[in-house]
């Protein structure tokens, strides 16, 4: 797989956490709530400010992040679920 991110953008594999179940019951994946925790896939090489200057972006590959529930854009290569995300979404690095 090659993708690479452009201006601000970062790819993500997000984390899934291990299932719990509680008094027995299994939650299906539909109800199951979204990973806000995963790694970073690669990053693009940052965007361009009104001064023409490149702001490079804080994360790296090879960081885990928490990122908004529902932001950025899901993508599926070779069966397995990424998602592209503009540095801004993410909150914070772990």
């Amino acid at each position: 797989m090659k993708i690479t991110p452009l201006a601000d953008r970062i790819l993500v594999r997000p984390i899934d956490e291990p299932e719990k179940k509680k008094g027995g019951i299994i939650i299906p994946d539909t109800a199951k709530e979204k990973p806000q925790e995963g790694e970073v896939l690669a990053v693009g090489k940052g965007r361009i400010s009104e001064a023409g200057e490149r702001i490079v972006p804080e994360v790296k590959k090879g960081d885990k992040v928490l990122f908004g529930k529902y932001s950025g854009t899901e993508i599926n290569v070779d069966d397995e679920k990424y998602l592209i995300l503009r540095e801004s979404d993410i909150l914070a690095i772990v």
